[in-house]
């Protein structure tokens, strides 16, 4: 059975695996990366452009005081206040993901910040009551609110990771090609 190429934006030789070809990325895939990459700034924008209404920071409320990592967020701004700043941190997120657009070291800053807030979101579940449904004991039985509604953060967490990972290549493609 043949070896599979790597598929990468730029032409480039695998030291760890110099029996593989260079193939450059074809037209599909990089049309699913730009898919990902602005999916994920716009959900970004969406959400963190909600932290601004009243029902949103009341909704949001209950996720912040349970977490560990957030819950300071009503001491120092009250409810509405740490929803919004939750918001704008999500709204530069987004813009700094679609910054790709200008340059990768832009969507690298907004796909780690991506990777932080998801990676927090998750932790949710093990901190926000009725993540599990009632009447069960334990996984795989997740509530729809707020069980399901929080692992889905999983996916978007796998996009900024996929964010962050092929703009740190595009970066480092384009300085080799600079030197």
């Amino acid at each position: 059975m043949a070896h599979e190429a790597p598929m990468v934006d730029a032409p480039m030789i695998d030291a760890d695996r110099p029996h593989t070809r260079v193939v450059e990325r074809d037209s599909l895939e990089r049309l699913a990366g730009w898919a990902i990459t602005f999916a994920l700034a716009i959900i970004f924008l969406w959400f963190g452009l909600l932290k601004f209404t009243d029902y949103e920071a009341s909704g949001v409320a209950g996720f912040i005081m349970n977490s560990p990592l957030i819950a300071w967020l009503h001491g120092a701004f009250g409810i509405t206040g740490g929803a919004r700043a939750l918001g704008i941190f999500e709204i530069l997120s987004g813009l700094l993901i679609a910054g790709r657009l200008i340059s990768p070291r832009l969507s690298v800053i907004g796909g780690a910040m991506g990777v932080i807030t998801f990676l927090i979101t998750l932790t949710l579940m093990f901190t926000t009551p009725g993540v599990i449904q009632p009447g069960h004991s334990g996984l795989p039985f997740l509530s729809a609110v707020p069980g399901q509604f929080l692992l889905k953060d999983l996916g978007l967490l796998a996009a900024s990771f996929w964010v962050l990972a092929a703009s740190l290549a595009e970066t480092r493609a384009s300085r080799a090609l600079s030197s």
